[in-house]
């Protein structure tokens, strides 16, 4: 006798669960699996009021997330893995990396109930527990809290750390918690994995300092500019550095060998003219001196361009200032640096 296989027949009512979830999935740019496990009905609903407008959550039976995210397909499958648990769907238009950072910020303090594994080491912090002499300091002691009485009440003597990470909680160590109104847990919506324009990013790549990875995509481009100054290499963020840093050096190469350029004479002028009066400054006698340099001080060096040298170089380490840093080139140098340069060197 052969045996007769049946097809199995969905309910018209999953198939419309899954064809909404569907619609939601396809609603977002990035849809990801959240942990609801632990959290109560009235908490879970404050924070999906929280999200509103951000990001949307959506339950459903395991087994018909799962259909949907087959159905949907185009990678977002890979988000089956972690179905499992107390599980949503939840869905934004915003990067996973904005979502994950609202996520951890909604999770909330709340109490561990005795057979829960501890997220993290629960310690009894130092202080007056406000409890009144009684057997309490005794369950203290029993949980391994350095307690004793002290002026009229329970202290707590130092920090005492009565369970490690992952550990179990008991009924004592529950009721001590409760007592003294410590929430060693956070609750909230725990993102499992989340899929976005062809990625699938776990929990440990979406956690990260934004100001830390901000300084150091701002080392990188200071460091970028800095190579791109010291090796001559114009772009569109250096030129104006190397064009004042070369006008300075050409104008350094001018005063040097004084050569009678319209950009270097006024400087020459001032140099010679300083000199001189620094020599002048020198010999005692006022009558061997025409009467113009008589009684005169020694001047002070006048300003060449070698400031604009120094200032090219502090360009190349402050690169955060560079559109000032032009501004001050430019002004200091005036627009025909170019020209200066080519009547020069002909």
């Amino acid at each position: 006798m052969s045996s007769v296989r049946k097809t199995e027949t969905i309910p018209q009512w999953k198939q419309d669960e899954v064809d909404e979830l569907v619609e939601f999935i396809d609603s977002f740019n990035s849809v990801g699996i959240v942990g609801v496990a632990g959290i109560p009905s009235r908490q879970l609903q404050a924070m999906r009021r929280e999200l509103h407008g951000s990001a949307d959550v959506r339950m459903s039976r395991n087994t018909l997330t799962v259909r949907a995210l087959e159905e949907v397909n185009d990678g977002v499958e890979d988000l089956t893995q972690y179905v499992s648990g107390q599980v949503a769907l939840i869905g934004t238009n915003d990067n996973p990396f904005g979502l994950f950072k609202q996520l951890e910020a909604s999770k909330t303090p709340a109490p561990i109930n005795a057979g829960e594994v501890a997220p993290n080491d629960v310690v009894i912090p130092e202080g007056d527990t406000g409890v009144d002499p009684g057997p309490f300091v005794g369950e203290l002691q029993t949980i391994g809290a350095a307690a004793r009485i002290q002026d009229g009440s329970i202290m707590v003597t130092e920090d005492s750390k009565v369970l490690e990470e992952g550990e179990v909680v008991d009924d004592d160590l529950a009721n001590v918690l409760t007592e003294l109104g410590i929430e060693p847990k956070e609750v909230g919506l725990d993102l499992k994995g989340v899929y976005s324009e062809g990625v699938l990013f776990e929990p440990d790549e979406l956690e990260i300092d934004v100001d830390e990875y901000e300084a150091d995509i701002q080392a990188a481009a200071a460091a970028a500019r800095n190579l791109s100054v010291n090796a001559a290499y114009p772009t569109a963020a250096t030129a104006g550095t190397l064009l004042a840093k070369a006008s300075g050096e050409a104008k350094s190469v001018g005063l040097f060998a004084e050569i009678e350029s319209p950009d270097v004479v006024p400087d020459l002028i001032g140099k010679a003219d300083a000199q001189l009066r620094a020599l002048a400054a020198q010999i005692d006698d006022d009558e061997a001196l025409p009467a113009e340099l008589q009684g005169v001080e020694a001047a002070p060096a006048p300003a060449t361009d070698d400031a604009d040298d120094e200032q090219a170089e502090e360009d190349t380490e402050e690169t955060n200032d560079a559109e000032d840093t032009d501004d001050d080139a430019d002004e200091d140098d005036g627009d025909d640096g170019g020209e200066g340069l080519g009547a020069m060197f002909g």
